[in-house]
């Protein structure tokens, strides 16, 4: 089974930030306004921008929101699960490191309190 790999590059793609396609959209409201419209016809045209702007932020919202939950399912089909044979090696490793550095953390505390005791007098 051939797995797809994605390659990601940090090249410009040319996209446009959020701020330069607000500039945009106003740009061409005030353009189209200093023909012989109106006020009002002015003030619509912009109230209709401000109403696609807050309309395409809150699709970016969702879309960011969904998007992280596809690069998760993404992330977690590209991850080598250990086998049954592997898992059970790397328990028994853990289980032994940590009764081999408890070991040693008592033995250095018991070694440790019987300095102090001859130091300071004590029993």
């Amino acid at each position: 089974m051939a797995t797809k790999v994605t390659r990601i590059s940090a090249k410009d793609n040319g996209s446009k930030t959020r701020e330069e396609k607000d500039d945009v959209v106003t740009r061409k409201v005030s353009v189209k306004a200093k023909g012989s419209e109106s006020k009002k016809a002015v003030a619509e045209k912009k109230a209709k921008a401000k109403e696609i702007k807050k309309a395409e932020k809150k699709a970016d919202k969702k879309e960011k929101k969904v998007g992280y939950f596809r690069g998760s399912a993404q992330e977690l089909r590209q991850v080598r699960w250990p086998n049954r044979k592997e898992t059970w090696k790397m328990t028994f490793s853990v289980i032994i490191y940590v009764v081999i550095l408890a070991t040693a953390i008592m033995l250095l505390d018991a070694l440790l309190q019987l300095i102090f005791n001859k130091l300071l007098g004590g029993n």
